[in-house]
């Protein structure tokens, strides 16, 4: 559950819902025996709400296939809903102790500029990842992987001059000028005015109560834009994340 919220959400932000979370859903079967309704009320303030719908499905195929109980190997993991290859991976280095590289921004961007010192693939990262997992020590490997890119090898200011890795580092002891291996791709989209905004605007509408039709575009913060906010609607509807009732009133699913 935690690895599930913590996707493209800050910590200091899903501390609290994690735990309002679990007082309400315990385990998976509560969690599969409720509606995808009362979970997307419960995931409120977390955005990106497909990722409850996820969730939710997840915990119904860990009841249906697993019999309640989360499944401790990569492939049973990666068959359930939502679940990647980090977020299998973590399951099983953070749950369960198991030797496996788990791979983020930021333990991809150490790897590419302290080891390899050349841009990586997701595979070949993943691959260099695994080869340099200690046996019997994964937890505390992957923990400090992550947490010296988050604080050390940053993405903007690396601080190289105090960086434990400077002497064996690929990219601090290449020629003057070498591009960083770890160079940023294209931004994602601004979040101010996107769909992504009107859906999760919409969503919160949702939460307190029906949302009539005439209404729908006023909750999406585009008033003057109906049919915008008639498609995010439909979209909504189309992933089982909302339902439309008699005269088109829309609901929690």
């Amino acid at each position: 559950m935690s690895e599930v919220m913590l996707q493209q959400t800050q910590a200091r932000r899903v501390v609290p819902s994690y735990v309002a979370f679990l007082d309400r859903f315990p385990s998976a079967s509560a969690c599969a025996e409720a509606g995808l309704g009362a979970v997307l009320e419960a995931w409120a303030g977390l955005g990106y709400n497909r990722r409850a719908r996820h969730l939710h499905q997840a915990a119904q195929a860990i009841v249906d296939r697993h019999g309640g109980a989360i499944p401790a190997d990569l492939l049973s993991l990666r068959a359930l809903p939502g679940v990647g290859e980090y977020t299998a991976r973590a399951v099983l280095v953070f749950a369960f102790e198991r030797d496996e590289a788990v791979v983020d921004v930021n333990v991809a961007r150490v790897l590419a500029r302290a080891v390899a010192g050349a841009p990586l693939a997701p595979r070949a990262a993943q691959s260099l990842a695994d080869a340099l997992v200690p046996p019997g020590k994964a937890w505390e490997w992957n923990q400090a992987l992550m947490e010296h890119g988050a604080a050390r090898c940053s993405a903007r200011a690396p601080a190289c001059a105090r960086c434990p890795l400077s002497r064996r580092c690929a990219w601090f002891n290449s020629a003057p000028g070498a591009p960083d291996p770890a160079r940023r791709g294209p931004r994602q989209t601004p979040f101010e005015g996107s769909d992504r905004q009107g859906r999760g605007r919409l969503v919160d509408a949702l939460r307190s109560g029906p949302v009539p039709a005439r209404r729908v575009r006023f909750a999406c913060g585009w008033p003057e834009d109906p049919r915008r906010a008639r498609r995010v609607a439909d979209g909504l509807v189309a992933e089982g994340l909302a339902r439309r009732g008699p005269g088109g009133v829309l609901v929690l699913p």
